[in-house]
């Protein structure tokens, strides 16, 4: 029987001051801390075997009806729970209408030796990116894409950034993702061989010319300058351009990186219908608001 929940009535109890410092980098790497806000993304990182160390709650933000279910997991897990009044959790919460939920747990750490590729292994490179939302984004879309890694390299935004976790919809803890070095990213990319698909509006090839249903790395890079010329140069790297039928020029990197993994997603279920599942039905009658 875990014990019962300390409750905080005043912001400035220590606690909180100590939950509001991992919003900072810095704080958070040398607590080796990530902050976890929000119902989904709380479900998923438990439904992918994470084990928070507190959980921070105030009913009067729930939006739903089985947050007592999220908290019960938490605690099961070894969490402590701490209740607060509104005023305090609003001072905790970095969102403009929370729904009264947030975990602090361990970072979560993954490198390139750890990572075990199925064949025919569909892989996101991100290189360079410098928006937390950007990357959440493109982690939303690898999960979705079933692709079995993201490699994030020479990043200008901390993976742990709490708006990541948020972007991503908790998808940070369904994939395995990465951080190392583009010289080191390549190197395991090409000894695999892998194509590295790479997008650049200079390409003569679009990016439906290609086959891109074995072995398969899509890199993209960051939003002002894009990729590097180490992943330009090597051998393993095909350029392609996805049209542009309009005034515009560009995408948003994470837009184009969607466009890109669906391709891949297409041409691969065009040779295995099997592997799409059937359609998705809410787990809670479609009627929680706190689902998609």
């Amino acid at each position: 029987m875990p014990p019962p929940p300390l409750h905080i009535t005043s912001s400035s109890n220590p606690k909180v001051k100590e939950i509001v410092r991992l919003r900072q980098r810095s704080h958070r790497d040398e607590a080796s801390a990530l902050l976890v806000e929000g119902y989904r993304e709380i479900k998923r990182a438990l439904d992918n075997d994470y084990a928070p160390r507190q959980i921070v709650t105030c009913a009067d933000f729930f939006m739903g009806s089985h947050e007592q279910l999220l908290i019960d997991r938490c605690t099961e897990r070894g969490a402590t729970h701490i209740t607060c009044t509104p005023p305090v959790f609003e001072k905790i919460s970095a969102r403009d209408r929370p729904d009264g939920l947030i975990v602090i747990g361990p970072q979560i750490h993954i490198a390139l030796s750890d990572l075990k590729l199925p064949p025919n292994a569909l892989v996101v490179v991100a290189e360079g990116i410098e928006k937390p939302g950007n990357l959440g984004t493109i982690l939303r879309s690898a999960d979705s894409a079933g692709a079995a890694a993201v490699i994030v390299c020479d990043h200008c935004t901390d993976i742990q950034n709490p708006n990541v976790v948020r972007a991503s919809i908790g998808t940070l803890f369904s994939l395995p993702v990465v951080d190392t070095t583009t010289e080191e990213a390549l190197k395991f990319l090409v000894e695999r061989g892998f194509t590295i698909l790479a997008s650049t509006p200079h390409a003569d090839k679009l990016h439906t010319d290609y086959d891109l249903s074995g072995n398969t790395a899509i890199a993209v890079g960051a939003e002002q300058y894009g990729l590097s010329d180490a992943w330009l140069r090597s051998p393993n790297t095909v350029t392609v351009r996805i049209p542009m039928l309009g005034q515009c020029d560009s995408l948003n990197v994470a837009s184009a990186t969607t466009i890109l993994l669906y391709e891949s997603v297409r041409q691969r279920v065009a040779k295995d219908r099997s592997i799409v599942p059937p359609p998705h039905e809410h787990e809670h009658g479609g009627d929680d608001p706190h689902e998609d």
